[in-house]
């Protein structure tokens, strides 16, 4: 971890039993998320404008990659790194009491789009290796393979792609 070198890390405890446990908490949070916000692949998500929303937008995000659209962990941890950012930047420089989260699925593509009534552009900064903050479009520019914003009438839509196989149909 960053900033914990030398720093002795707590053991896993119960080795697969503890794995399974942490994964049923996650399934019944992500499932709680999906009941109490919708379906960010159905229609477009409305979530409070507060920090811990982006720990909603996260279970969100990983529970349509890995189980409805059945993608690999690694493509899931990106997506949810990504819209962490981009939910970080809605909450923190709007000044919004919500904004929208959604998400699609194209043949070989996912794309991830969050909505807010701001009508600032996001900047993409250049990062130095010690910089402590401004490194989240950084991210979103080097994870995804497209991203941008679309202004709106009211506001603005950000968003980025990510390429994922294709799907293939049955064979007979």
């Amino acid at each position: 971890m960053a900033g914990l070198e030398g720093v002795e890390q707590p053991r896993q405890r119960g080795g697969v039993t503890a794995t399974r446990w942490v994964t049923a908490i996650e399934d019944e949070q992500a499932h709680k998320a999906l009941e109490l916000f919708g379906d960010p692949t159905e229609a477009e998500v409305l979530l409070p404008s507060r920090p811990e929303s982006a720990a909603t937008a996260r279970r969100l995000t990983h529970t349509v990659v890995v189980r409805q659209w059945a993608l690999s962990a690694q493509l899931a941890e990106s997506a949810v790194l990504l819209v962490s950012e981009l939910v970080g930047n809605a909450v923190r420089h709007t000044g919004a009491r919500a904004f929208g989260l959604s998400m699609s699925r194209r043949p070989g593509r996912i794309r991830v789009e969050v909505r807010d009534p701001s009508r600032g552009l996001p900047c993409l900064l250049p990062v130095q290796p010690l910089d402590v903050s401004g490194r989240g479009l950084f991210l979103v520019d080097e994870l995804s393979d497209r991203w941008g914003v679309d202004l709106l009438p009211r506001g603005k839509t950000t968003w980025f792609e990510m390429r994922v196989p294709q799907r293939h149909p049955p064979q007979p």
